[in-house]
C-alpha cells in the first residue's frame, strides 16, 4: 500500500461511506468579526459587559470604552464612553453583565443605570474588583482577599475571610448558590453560616462557569480544563485535548462553551466541536481576557481590543447573493476575476487589482458559476456579467499576434514593471495594449471548461457561438501544432504539452502522465461534441489508442508517487510531493470528459476514473471536488461534506495570517507525499482563505492581510455548480 493510500485509508475510508442526494437550503449560522482596536491594559475577567441590545463597554483602568468607527472589514477604535454624565465621576473598579443590562461594582456600591437606577447595595470594601449577582439582586463580591454578600431585603452585609486569594466567582441559578474560585480550591459560598465550603481542587486554576445544560461546573486552567458535577460532587479529570491549555476565561451560551486563552478563543459545541478563533480573522489581539455575549454575537475582548463575533443566521443561497455582489464589487478587472492587493494591511480601500499568471483560469471558473446560475435563475443582469467577462477571455486571444493563442492576461501599455512577472509581458500590435505570454496548461483546461458550459447552458446566441468559437479556435491551435500551445517565440510554452513525446516520456507514477493525458482527451471531446468537426475525435482517438492516454488516464490515483532514483531529475521535480494544482485542473477537465464521452464504454470508464481520484481526495473536503463527482455520481459524493464547505467557508476573504500547528487537539501525521499534515481537515474559518489549488491541510499561513482573495472561483462555483446538479435546492 503506497503511503498516499495508507493516509487516506486512516482518515476517510473507516466509518465514511459518502451520501447523496438533495440539501434542501436552510438557514445556518454564519459568522464573522468586527473589530475595535486599542493597545489596553489592566484587563480582568471582568472588563467587559453588554446589555440585551448588545450595547457593549470595556472597562480600562477605571475608564468605560465603546466601540467605535468598526464595520465588517474596516477595523475601529475603543472611546471613551461618556454616555452617562455621572459615570465620569465613578470609580469603577469592575463590570458585568446581569438579567440583560450591565451593572457596575465601584469602590462604595454594585449599582447600574438600568431599572431606573434602583440597584445600589452599598459595600465596605473600597478595593473591590470581583462581583457576581444572584438570582434577586443579590451580589456576592471580593477584593481578593474579602467576601461581602450583599442583598436589597437586609441591610446586614455578610462579611468573610477567605482562606486563599479569590479569582472569580459563580452564580448558580439552578441550585441557587454562589460558587467561589482560588488558585487551588472551589468552593461553595454558604451565606447563612458564613463560611466557604471546599468541593473541589486543582492547580493553577484560572476561572470558572456554570453550565445548565449538565448541571456542572466548567473550571479553567493554564493546562487545560475540567468540569465538576453538582450534583454528584465528582470532577472530570483534567481536558488538554483542546486547541490551547492556557485558559485565562471560561463563559457559557445556550449550550456553547466559550474559552479564552492566551492563544485566541475557542468555542466547544453540544456535538463535540471544537470552533478556533484566533488571529486577525477573529481577533485584534491573541490574548482573550474576557468574554460577552450579545443578542446575536460574542464579545472578545483582548490586549489590542475588542472583536465582535456576529452570528448571523443566513441561507446558502443568501451567502451566494453577499458573494455575487462582493466579487463584481472588488474583484472584476477587465472583465477579468481578480485578487484585490492591498497596500495596507485589511484596509480594502487601498487595494488595487492584480493581474494574474492565471487570469484565465480564475476567470473559467468565475464564469462558469455564472453559466450555472443563468441556467438555473434566467437573471438578466447574471447574462450581463457573463457577456462582460466572455469579452475579456475572447480579447486574450485577439489582443497578441499569435493565431489561436490564448494570453495569460492584458492590460493597457506602459506599466510592464509594475505588474507581475515583468519578463513575460509582450507589446501587443495595438499599442494601447500589453499582453502575457508563457500560457499554461492550466489556463488552457478553464479555457475549455467554460466555454463548454456557457455554449450548452446560456440560452443567448452571442454567448452560444463566441463560446464555440473559441473552443474551436484553441483546439485547432493545439492540433495544428502537434498537440503544443505555440507562443509568440514559436516555440512550445512551458506547460503547455500534450504531444506523446512530451507525456509519455513521464514514468507512470508522475502525475504529469495521466494528468496530461486525461485533460486533452477532455479538451478533444468538448471540441468535437460543439462543432461536430472529425479531427478532434480522430485526434483523441489516436491519442488513446496508439498513444496509450486511455490506459494513462485510467491508471489509478495509489499509482501517483515520487519517481525514483533511477528517472530524470525534470520528472523528479514534478513528483516530489502531492500537486494541488494538479487536482483542480483534473477535475475542471472532468466536465468534459464525462459529460461529453464519445460512447457509454468510454464514459463509463470515465466514471471509474473520476471516482477513484474523488476517493483519493475526499479527506479534503473540497465542496468543489464533491459537487463535481455529483456528476457522475449523484448517488454518492459526500453531500454533508460540500455543505459543510460552503456554510464553513468565511465571508471575509482577506487573507490574514493564520497559526493552528501549536493546537493540542490535532493529530498530527508524519511527513507524507500528499503532505496531509492532519487526521482531519480543518474547516476553511480556521484556515488561510486558499483556492482549489491549495493543499487544504495547511495549518499556517503568513498572509499578513495584504490580500483578498475573490470568492467568485473559490465559492460561487461549487455553488452554483450544485444548484445546476439539483445537488442543492
Amino acid at each position: 500500500m503506497t503511503l498516499l493510500l495508507a493516509v487516506w485509508v486512516q482518515s476517510t475510508v473507516l466509518g465514511q461511506s459518502g451520501s447523496g442526494g438533495t440539501y434542501y437550503d436552510t438557514p445556518f449560522i454564519q459568522e464573522y468579526a468586527i473589530i475595535n482596536t486599542k493597545d489596553l491594559s489592566g484587563l480582568s475577567q471582568q472588563s467587559l459587559a453588554s446589555n440585551r441590545s448588545s450595547y457593549v463597554q470595556v472597562l480600562e483602568n477605571n475608564q468605560l470604552l465603546h466601540p467605535a468607527g468598526a464595520q465588517f472589514q474596516v477595523w475601529g477604535t475603543l472611546a471613551s464612553d461618556q454616555t452617562y454624565l455621572p459615570m465620569a465621576a465613578k470609580k469603577v473598579q469592575a463590570i458585568d453583565s446581569y438579567q440583560g443590562e450591565i451593572v457596575y461594582l465601584d469602590d462604595k456600591s454594585v449599582f447600574a443605570n438600568a431599572w431606573a437606577g434602583t440597584l445600589f447595595l452599598k459595600h465596605q470594601l473600597p478595593a473591590a474588583r470581583i462581583f457576581e449577582g444572584g438570582s434577586n439582586f443579590d451580589f456576592l463580591i471580593s477584593d481578593g482577599k474579602q467576601l461581602q454578600y450583599l442583598s436589597p431585603d437586609t441591610e446586614e452585609v455578610v462579611k468573610l475571610s477567605a482562606p486563599q486569594e479569590i479569582l472569580a466567582i459563580q452564580y448558580d441559578p439552578i441550585q441557587e448558590k454562589f460558587w467561589v474560585l482560588s488558585p487551588s480550591k472551589l468552593f461553595q459560598f454558604d451565606q447563612r453560616g458564613k463560611k466557604l465550603i471546599e468541593v473541589a481542587s486543582g492547580k493553577n486554576l484560572t476561572s470558572i462557569a456554570f453550565y445548565s445544560p449538565k448541571n456542572e461546573l466548567i473550571i479553567g486552567s493554564d493546562s487545560g480544563y475540567f468540569t465538576f458535577d453538582i450534583a454528584s460532587k465528582t470532577q472530570s479529570p483534567l481536558v488538554t485535548k483542546i486547541p490551547w491549555t492556557d485558559i485565562n476565561v471560561v463563559d457559557t451560551k445556550d449550550d456553547q462553551i466559550w474559552f479564552g486563552t492566551s492563544k485566541g478563543a475557542f468555542a466547544l459545541n453540544p456535538d463535540g466541536e471544537i470552533s478556533y478563533y484566533f488571529l486577525e480573522r477573529w481577533l485584534p489581539g491573541e490574548d482573550v481576557l474576557d468574554i460577552s455575549f450579545g443578542k446575536d454575537e460574542v464579545f472578545l475582548l483582548t490586549d489590542k481590543g475588542l472583536s465582535t463575533i456576529v452570528q448571523k443566521e443566513m441561507t446558502l443561497a443568501e451567502k451566494a447573493e453577499y458573494f455575487d455582489e462582493y466579487t463584481q464589487k472588488y474583484h472584476l478587472r477587465n472583465g477579468f476575476n481578480s485578487t484585490l492587493n492591498l497596500y495596507t494591511p485589511g484596509k480594502i480601500e487601498t487595494g488595487r487589482l492584480d493581474d494574474s499568471d492565471n487570469d484565465g483560469l480564475w476567470t473559467s471558473m468565475y464564469l462558469a458559476s455564472q453559466g450555472f446560475k443563468y441556467a438555473v435563475t434566467k437573471d438578466p443582469e447574471t447574462l450581463v456579467q457573463i457577456k462582460q467577462s466572455l469579452m475579456a477571455m475572447d480579447r486574450l486571444f485577439t489582443v497578441n499576434p499569435v493565431d489561436g493563442f490564448p494570453s495569460r492576461s492584458f492590460e493597457r501599455s506602459g506599466y510592464i514593471e509594475k505588474l507581475s512577472d515583468p519578463d513575460r509581458w509582450q507589446h501587443a500590435p495595438d499599442p494601447e495594449w500589453d499582453w502575457k505570454s508563457t500560457t499554461s496548461s492550466d489556463e488552457v483546461i478553464g479555457h475549455v471548461f467554460v466555454y463548454a458550459v456557457l455554449a450548452e447552458l446560456v440560452e443567448d446566441d452571442w454567448v452560444k457561438n463566441k463560446s464555440i468559437e473559441l473552443i474551436d479556435t484553441l483546439m485547432t491551435h493545439i492540433v495544428d501544432n502537434d498537440m503544443y500551445l505555440i507562443d509568440f517565440d514559436g516555440k512550445p510554452t512551458l506547460w503547455g504539452k500534450w504531444n506523446p513525446d512530451y507525456v509519455n516520456n513521464f514514468p507512470i507514477q508522475v502525475g504529469d502522465r495521466k494528468l496530461n493525458s486525461s485533460n486533452i482527451v477532455s479538451m478533444l471531446q468538448t471540441a468535437y461534441h460543439f462543432t461536430g468537426k472529425e479531427k478532434f475525435k480522430e485526434k483523441a482517438f489516436e491519442l488513446m489508442d496508439e498513444y496509450g492516454y486511455l490506459e494513462n488516464l485510467m491508471r489509478p490515483m495509489e499509482i501517483i508517487g515520487q519517481a525514483g532514483d533511477g528517472s530524470d531529475s525534470y520528472s523528479q521535480m514534478l513528483s516530489e510531493a502531492w500537486n494541488h494544482s494538479d487536482d483542480e485542473m483534473y477535475f475542471v477537465g472532468y466536465w468534459g470528459l464525462y459529460r461529453y464521452a464519445f460512447n457509454e464504454e468510454l464514459k463509463a470508464k470515465f466514471k471509474e476514473s473520476i471516482v477513484d481520484h474523488w476517493q483519493a481526495e475526499r479527506p479534503e473536503k473540497d465542496g468543489l471536488w464533491d459537487i463535481m463527482t455529483a456528476l457522475v455520481q449523484p448517488e454518492k459524493f459526500d453531500l454533508e461534506e460540500s455543505i459543510w464547505f460552503l456554510q464553513k467557508h468565511p465571508i471575509d476573504l482577506i487573507n490574514w495570517s493564520v497559526q493552528n500547528s501549536h493546537r493540542k487537539d490535532l493529530q498530527i501525521l508524519e511527513p507524507n507525499f500528499r503532505r496531509q499534515t492532519t487526521s482531519q481537515v480543518l474547516p476553511p474559518s480556521e484556515t488561510r482563505v486558499a483556492r482549489h489549488n491549495a493543499n487544504r491541510f495547511g495549518l499556517d499561513s503568513n498572509g499578513n492581510g495584504r490580500s483578498i482573495y475573490s470568492p467568485g472561483d473559490i465559492w460561487l462555483l461549487p455553488y452554483w455548480m450544485g444548484r445546476y446538479l439539483e445537488v442543492i435546492q
